[in-house]
């Protein structure tokens, strides 16, 4: 599988399920998993993108353990995608402004608990390896995608 071919797969699988579990490392040093609306950005390969609230825990754990993993899933589950890297946290208004028209229609849940919210954070997962797994088929495919 080429670097074309499974950002291909990854944006089909993101466009059939909206969603992602990011997976983090909180300040105690224990695992913890999230759902989020993530997407890539077209001119932006290599990197995908989320939107978090700065008052989000996360933000803190992020800081300290910038290393991820994220699983997302087709909802047929013959498509498994695993991919690890490393977050930065960004505070820009022209990236905001790329990613939320990007991932805007996914935040309906993000809207309710953060009504108030003004201010957002975007979380920029600079992709370092991935791995694509067919369930049904026991098909493995590991592909380095940058050094971290």
């Amino acid at each position: 599988m080429t670097k074309q071919e499974l950002f291909a797969c990854l944006e089909s699988v993101l466009e059939e399920t909206h969603a992602g579990v990011l997976a983090t490392i909180d300040l105690e040093g224990n695992p913890h998993l999230r759902w989020l609306a993530p997407a890539l950005i077209p001119g932006r390969q290599g990197a995908l993108f989320a939107v978090t609230s700065p008052s989000c825990h996360k933000v803190q754990e992020l800081a300290a353990h910038p290393r991820v993993e994220w699983m997302f899933q087709n909802p047929a589950l013959n498509a498994v995608i695993t991919v690890r890297g490393t977050i930065n946290i960004l505070d820009n208004a022209s990236i905001k402004a790329e990613v939320l028209e990007a991932v805007g229609p996914r935040l309906r849940a993000f809207w309710k608990l953060y009504q108030e919210e003004r201010e957002l954070l975007v979380l920029e997962t600079i992709l370092e390896e991935a791995v694509f797994y067919r369930p049904m088929s026991g098909r493995k495919e590991t592909l380095r995608i940058a050094s971290p």
